[in-house]
């Protein structure tokens, strides 16, 4: 696959960079490159995560990656790849590098070094980020987020990932966790989520409870009923909806992005959903004009996590860079008044 972003004729500086995608069904990996400001995929491919835990799981990511690595050697085909990131469906300690509890992939994953072996063995700088925020940065970079300075995005699965963009750069706060969009309370009093809160967003929209919305047995069920005309299937629809357009409307007001992205494994169905969240929004946000902050799909599908995690390691990497060379600047400059106070 290539997905060519737009990079104009002739080469400048060309970078490239690895991207692992860790789920609880398939571990995905993506190699981007980047010239003159331009994403676009070179490759990608995807193998069935190994039962075990982390213990069997990390080797997997490292044996991947080298997988990867190998199909692309510096050579006549061009750089060689010069970082990694790593895309996981939960929390990790971002000065360790190591998980703090994944969702989806039992084990015991707290406190279980990640980053670091899969560098060592890849012999590269590794960085890890949240699924979702992975998949806001791919969209942002290459997707449906694309032209815009600051963004919300949702993706819609077995729970409500987020991601917070401001500037053009994903915000993590200090601890990796910032855009938890899903656990956002919509009401107090509302059902129990996995989280342990009562009444998120997720509680109200995660698949399980989309397709009892809509007495289905399945989130997919319900979006194939709705499009057959199936009157509880719309009405279980409208009521995700708006809860949705509640929490979309809640971001709204607080960011005030250009643009709202919504993903993940349900998304096929935004189309259902997105009237409903659209009308929920204008009847909410009374701060801002809603006409300017487009709602919209995700373009780049089960990827994006991939991707985001490719893009996530690069940037990692060029921001640990520049904060060395300010260090250094800074060190040099001290330097150089201690010598003047001295002369």
């Amino acid at each position: 696959m290539a997905t060519d972003t737009g990079a104009g004729s002739g080469r400048g500086r060309v970078s490239r960079h690895l991207g692992l995608d860790l789920g609880g069904t398939n571990l995905k990996w993506t190699i981007l490159e980047l010239e003159a400001g331009d994403w676009r995929v070179l490759d990608r491919g995807q193998v069935a995560t190994r039962r075990g835990g982390p213990d069997a799981i990390v080797p997997q990511l490292a044996e991947t990656g080298r997988a990867a690595l190998d199909r692309w050697p510096a050579g006549d085909r061009g750089p060689s790849i010069r970082t990694a990131g790593i895309g996981i469906p939960g929390l990790y300690d971002p000065r360790t590098g190591a998980t703090r509890f994944l969702v989806n992939v039992p084990g015991p994953w707290d406190g279980y070094p990640v980053a670091g072996p899969v560098g060592d063995a890849l012999g590269l700088p590794v960085a890890l980020i949240n699924d979702a925020r992975a998949f806001g940065l791919a969209e942002l970079r290459l997707g449906a987020g694309r032209g815009a300075s600051s963004l919300v995005g949702l993706t819609l699965g077995t729970g409500v990932g987020g991601v917070i963009a401001v500037d053009g750069k994903v915000h993590q706060g200090h601890d990796g966790t910032a855009g938890e969009v899903g656990h956002q309370t919509i009401d107090p009093d509302g059902p129990a989520c996995n989280c342990g809160n009562n009444g998120c967003l997720e509680a109200f929209c995660r698949a399980d409870r989309i397709a009892e919305a809509c007495g289905a047995p399945s989130a997919e069920e319900a979006v194939e009923r709705a499009r057959n005309g199936d009157a509880a299937a719309i009405e279980g629809l409208r009521r995700v909806g708006r809860y949705l357009g509640i929490g979309i409307g809640n971001m709204i007001v607080v960011i005030s992005p250009d643009r709202v992205v919504i993903g993940g494994g349900i998304a096929a169905g935004a189309d259902l959903l997105l009237p409903e969240i659209r009308a929920e929004v204008r009847r909410r946000v009374l701060t801002t004009s809603v006409d300017e902050v487009e709602i919209v799909t995700a373009e780049l599908g089960t990827w994006a996590g991939a991707i985001g995690a490719a893009i996530h390691g690069a940037e990692q990497a060029t921001e640990s860079a520049e904060s060395g060379e300010l260090a250094v600047s800074a060190a040099a400059a001290a330097a150089t008044g201690r010598a003047g106070d001295h002369a």
